[in-house]
């Protein structure tokens, strides 16, 4: 009696289990997926050892401004003022402790996915020679904010074609130490900041000369008011740092995990070469470090031993597809581990040192590490505070 009974609980699971999955699998189908995923081929990831060793040391960061700031991405400072931009669309002056919102590029209200676009979101900020600041709007474009009157003056809109392209999602800036040049970054001309998962994923396949999602590093002279392509077709480029002599610049590919340099003068002007390939963990923003290195914060990271989800996805958009079709950027953020990595590379690009936070405990979701005298001043775009790393006790 037992196994008939068996035979027929399985006939009857199997069964409904199909009578289930054949609909599902037709509603996954038909259902429409927002991004058309390309195949990115990156290399093995490097091995977590040596200067990249694991270890708990952001785990002596101190936060700083809890719950008053609301994903401050990155960090300029002037003395002992700090700037930042939050997520609120607001460009912020900290001074003894006190929080002061200095600007506003867009209007309310802010706070919710489908505000960013008019709320705007201050990305990249910079402070310039008559200690101006340089501010990258994603949504809105580049801005002069005077810190002291609050003034705001727009020096390129995204509303501009540029060589025929408008900008969608600009994120970072680097500006000449006399104020000059300004180089920043479009990440990409199809989707926005809000979007940025969907650009990381869909990637882009290098056989496409000119793809609808290339990102582009551009050059600003504030003088002239010229704005020009400097480099195309990079793949979510993100954090850009000119280099100490004023010879290059650092430009992050995120999705690629890797530092292209594009050399603005000397005998390789106009030249670009790889500077680091295939890191540890996804680039976002890069400052200098006062070794004449670079401090490069990672968004996320490939695990080597372990299991890296950026590395398994990459050549199947099957799956990539798939998540998209039924889940939201935010439920798919959830799903990222908060593992948190800060490394500084030496002025050639070599692995100094490295600073972790395995489950992202103190400091999740690092954007930028910013440093300022003795210390590492660490950005996040989704946390509600800034944290500080005293960089003579690690």
């Amino acid at each position: 009696g037992s196994t008939y009974s068996t035979k027929v609980f399985r006939v009857t699971f199997l069964t409904l289990a199909a009578s289930l999955a054949v609909p599902l699998l037709g509603v996954i189908v038909l259902l429409d997926c927002p991004i058309d995923p390309q195949p990115i081929s990156l290399k093995e990831p490097p091995l977590l050892v040596g200067a990249l060793e694991p270890n708990t040391k952001l785990r002596e960061a101190e936060r700083l401004w809890e719950n008053q700031l609301h994903g401050p991405e990155s960090i300029a400072t002037t003395g002992d003022v700090l700037f930042t931009g939050t997520a609120d669309g607001k460009i912020l002056k900290i001074e003894d402790g006190e929080i002061q919102t200095i600007a506003r590029i867009g209007h309310g209200p802010c706070g919710a996915f489908e505000d960013e676009p008019t709320c705007g979101r201050p990305l990249g900020i910079r402070v310039g020679p008559n200690n101006t600041l340089f501010v990258a709007d994603a949504y809105y474009g580049l801005y002069e904010v005077d810190p002291d009157t609050g003034e705001t003056k727009m020096l390129v809109s995204t509303k501009t074609l540029i060589e025929g392209q408008k900008l969608s999602f600009v994120n970072d800036l680097t500006v000449t130490r006399d104020g000059r040049k300004i180089y920043f970054t479009d990440s990409s001309s199809k989707w926005q900041r809000r979007d940025f998962l969907f650009l990381l994923l869909e990637g882009t396949d290098d056989g496409r000369q000119v793809s609808l999602t290339q990102g582009i590093l551009l050059e600003y002279d504030t003088v002239t008011k010229e704005v020009k392509i400097l480099m195309v077709g990079l793949r979510f480029p993100n954090g850009v740092q000119l280099s100490p002599a004023e010879d290059f610049i650092l430009v992050q590919e995120t999705t690629m995990a890797r530092i292209r340099r594009y050399y603005v003068s000397g005998l390789m002007k106009g030249g670009a070469d790889m500077f680091v390939e295939n890191m540890p963990g996804l680039p976002d923003n890069i400052r200098l470090s006062s070794s004449g290195g670079y401090w490069v914060a990672m968004s996320a990271v490939r695990h080597n031993p372990g299991f890296s989800w950026l590395d398994f996805l990459s050549e199947k958009t099957w799956i990539k597809r798939m998540i998209f079709k039924l889940l939201s950027q935010e439920t798919v953020m959830n799903f990222v581990p908060k593992y948190s990595l800060v490394v500084e590379l030496s002025e050639t690009g070599s692995y100094k040192r490295s600073f972790h936070d395995p489950k992202g405990v103190v400091a999740p979701y690092i954007s930028e590490a910013h440093e300022h005298n003795g210390y590492l001043y660490l950005g996040s775009f989704r946390s509600p505070f800034i944290c500080r790393l005293n960089l003579q006790h690690v």
